[in-house]
């Protein structure tokens, strides 16, 4: 049970450090770096003036937003487990009741985890389409790469232990 709930919550805290990453997002606009999202709210909100040209742009732009807008289904997912999560805590019983509310919770956050992380995953294609349909049609061009500063792909979890050896 400890191991599972050390897995969550690395997940949960490698989510909130790419969170930091995914809101400094850029693209190249003629020799210019321009802001991908400029707010928390509207993803790729930085593009629209450009990608409004096109009118095919535009609404690969709009589904990629209406994409990244929370689902009431994600967070209903999530408070069911983590109040199944916190009963197990909460209840007296010693039995297999308070494990299985334990394991039932954990097992609904990490489902819920994966399905929004494939959703959004997903989502992200709307926005690399949304920028392909512009460029084939229009000038300048935007150069945009969805890879972070070092070099790794943002829709995907990566883990990775490092150790160098100084002899």
């Amino acid at each position: 049970m400890k191991l599972l709930i050390a897995l969550i919550l690395t997940f949960a805290l490698h989510n909130n450090l790419y969170a930091a990453e995914a809101c400094s997002r850029i693209a190249i606009i003629n020799y210019q770096e321009v802001l991908v999202d400029t707010n928390s709210t509207q993803k790729g909100e930085g593009l629209r003036y450009h990608l409004e040209k096109d009118e095919k742009a535009k609404e690969y732009l709009d589904e990629y937003q209406q994409g990244t807008q929370i689902k009431w289904q994600n967070s209903l997912l999530g408070s069911v487990g983590t109040g199944l999560v916190l009963t197990s805590f909460l209840t007296n019983s010693t039995g297999n009741n308070k494990r299985s509310l334990l394991i039932g919770g954990a097992t609904l956050i990490a489902i819920n985890f994966l399905v929004a992380k494939t959703l959004e995953s997903a989502n992200e294609k709307n926005l690399i389409n949304a920028i392909e349909e512009y460029n084939k049609r229009n000038l300048p061009k935007i150069y945009f790469s969805p890879k972070t500063s070092e070099g790794r792909d943002p829709s995907g979890i990566e883990f990775g232990i490092n150790k160098s050896w100084n002899y």
